[in-house]
């Protein structure tokens, strides 16, 4: 398991398996920026409708200000879709695969089945490593918790439901994505943002409009 990292601690680099576009960058590159990386998976069609539009927003409102944003793409689930190969299509052809493709084409939203929008920052692929860990019932009550933390207090039924479904995700889980585990993400989009000093100042999973108030904030002190 990889050491994880908290709020407030200093933000450890990412771990890359490969740079798809831009040049290689990283939290200890980066003294005196404010840094935000968007997390997405390929195969993620909120991720193109809403995250990385938004963030491309943030990053040509403020990137003469000091901030750097950086694309990670990572793979918790769909591990045939999500991967280095189909991210290449993406940032080179705009191909999109899977559910994105279906979804954002029945919604109009793409030009000849690619997205019509081009991502403007530096983008990744997170480490993926074989997963080789055995699950137990402990390691499933402990991935349960870190996600819902009041799952203890559910009523039996629920708890069955739901300790099934991770059972069975994390039986399926064939790789392990390094950066995903070591900030403890729940999901995709998500949004982590670091300050000027190195230090994780928030993670965000899904729509996350609080973003640019603390953007704002930290540039302004930076100014100052």
């Amino acid at each position: 398991m990889s050491k994880v990292v908290s709020v407030g601690q200093p933000a450890p680099d990412l771990r890359v398996q490969h740079w798809v576009q831009g040049d290689a960058v990283n939290f200890s590159s980066l003294g005196g920026h404010v840094v935000l990386v968007e997390v997405f998976q390929v195969n993620c069609p909120g991720c193109f409708v809403h995250a990385l539009p938004e963030v491309i927003r943030l990053h040509e409102t403020y990137q003469a200000d000091g901030l750097v944003v950086i694309g990670l793409a990572t793979a918790f689930e769909d591990f045939d879709k999500n991967t280095l190969d189909n991210l290449e299509l993406l940032i080179e052809k705009g191909e999109m695969i899977g559910d994105p493709l279906q979804q954002l084409g029945k919604a109009g939203l793409l030009n000849d089945n690619k997205l019509d929008y081009t991502l403007p920052f530096a983008v990744g692929m997170d480490e993926l490593v074989e997963n080789t860990e055995v699950v137990t019932h402990c390691a499933i009550e402990d991935f349960i918790c870190c996600q819902l933390p009041d799952y203890p207090e559910w009523d039996k039924q629920r708890q069955q439901t739901i300790y099934d479904k991770a059972k069975a995700y994390l039986e399926s889980k064939i790789y392990r994505a390094l950066t995903f585990e070591t900030y403890q993400l729940q999901g995709t989009p998500s949004s982590m943002l670091v300050d000027q000093q190195g230090i994780l100042r928030d993670v965000s999973f899904g729509y996350a409009n609080h973003l640019e108030p603390m953007i704002k904030n930290l540039l302004r002190n930076q100014i100052e």
